[in-house]
């Protein structure tokens, strides 16, 4: 009889791999908007703080989701199962009443930040499912979860290319779509597992207590050090290609579709370094991934308008190191916090999270005016720097023993 640690559980892996799919097609909705830019910017007469918009409403109603969850600790609270699904439908059908009902900026926000709101109720309660399934294996298991919310957040580029170019309502139904078939398959198939605790009262003060443990707050440190760059990255690194391809006469569809190979590279990256923390330390590898993704961020703009093959190539090495810390920050939280508050740990790192990339996301575009795309991106170096500082600080701590069964 295998025990709920074996790899080979043949039980355990089909309902986190079902998991997996189940948050990659919800998260088909987060970026469906932002990967129709360019045609709603001359359909609705868009500048840079309009654009912007688009994917800030989506970040800032995550942020009000997930900031409402951890208040009410309802990700410990709620049965996960139901929770994760419920608002995967929600989120679905906000995405369905943009291509509905949708003819201008105004509504688009308002329905935009809905489906954010909802999206605060998948992604920290599908790691927190993965949690209760796994402890040696965590690594590899969460780094499965974020690979599949990065291939996820990359679909409505790859939607983009077979017909968003010059229609875009066609990707908004696509990726509601999408994601009305993840929240049916975390219905049917989906539960937790046997490291589940039971549901804690309810208590407000759990967020202070957070907040008071160093080395929890050490790898949200970290973490915040990772969305810094991470979401602007992804939120303009479509206008980035097409801007430059345009200078070699590439077309916009070739740009949507290295968008969604780069951003897709993200997810093989955050998988493989699952494994690799769990083999050589979740400190080690995020501080290695950061060292490189902070200096892609440095350089790439110096390729732009330059040879496509190059930059591409670059932008990929971004896309795989941007990504592949992400899972391990969270793998950390969840063995540093309380257990019975797991998801309440997991919603307010997220929550923080999230709550930066309104700042970043909105720098990109008058940067990009000032400065130009050579030197636009750089300015997202800041937050490795900072994330490879807060994760040396949390090796150096007594708790870093927790971390991947001793392995810092």
């Amino acid at each position: 009889m295998t025990s709920p640690e074996d790899p080979q559980d043949a039980r355990k892996w089909r309902i986190l791999t079902l998991l997996a799919l189940a948050e990659l097609l919800a998260l088909a909705v987060w970026f469906s908007a932002s990967a129709v830019v360019p045609i709603l910017t001359r359909e609705w007469g868009l500048g840079n703080s309009g654009q912007a918009w688009l994917t800030m409403s989506v970040q800032i109603g995550f942020v009000v989701g997930a900031l409402f969850s951890t208040l009410l600790n309802l990700a410990d609270r709620l049965p996960a199962k139901w929770m994760m699904s419920g608002s995967t439908l929600l989120a679905a059908a906000s995405t369905a009443g943009i291509a509905l009902f949708a003819d201008g900026l105004t509504l688009a926000i308002i329905l935009r930040f809905m489906t954010g709101f909802f999206l605060a109720g998948v992604y920290p309660v599908g790691m927190k499912i993965m949690a209760t399934w796994t402890t040696k294996d965590r690594g590899l298991a969460i780094g499965l979860l974020v690979g599949a919310l990065t291939i996820g957040s990359a679909l409505p580029h790859l939607l983009n290319v077979f017909g968003g170019v010059q229609s875009w309502r066609p990707v908004m139904w696509l990726a509601a779509g999408l994601a009305t078939l993840g929240g049916l398959i975390g219905i049917l198939f989906i539960q937790e597992g046997p490291f589940k605790t039971a549901s804690p009262p309810f208590d407000w003060k759990q967020i202070n207590n957070i907040l008071r443990d160093k080395d929890v707050m050490a790898a949200n440190l970290g973490y915040l050090g990772h969305m810094w760059e991470l979401y602007a990255m992804w939120a303009w690194i479509s206008v980035f290609f097409i801007a430059s391809f345009e200078i070699s006469g590439i077309g916009p569809a070739w740009a949507s579709g290295a968008a969604f190979t780069v951003i897709a590279m993200g997810g093989i990256g955050s998988y493989l370094a699952g494994a690799w923390a769990d083999k050589f330390g979740r400190t080690t590898v995020t501080m290695i991934s950061m060292a490189i993704s902070g200096l892609c961020a440095l350089g790439i703009g110096f390729l732009f308008g330059r040879s496509p093959i190059l930059l591409i190539i670059v932008a990929l090495v971004w896309g795989f190191t941007i990504v592949a810390d992400s899972a391990q920050f969270s793998a950390a939280v969840s063995e540093l916090a309380p257990r019975e508050y797991l998801g309440t740990a997991l919603t307010l790192q997220t929550s923080m999270g999230f709550l930066l990339t309104l700042f970043t996301i909105r720098m990109v575009p008058p940067l990009q005016a000032w400065v130009g795309w050579r030197y636009a991106f750089a300015f997202l170096a800041i937050g490795p720097i900072v994330g490879i500082w807060s994760m040396w600080k949390l090796r150096q701590s007594a708790a870093s023993v927790k971390l991947a069964n001793g392995n810092r």
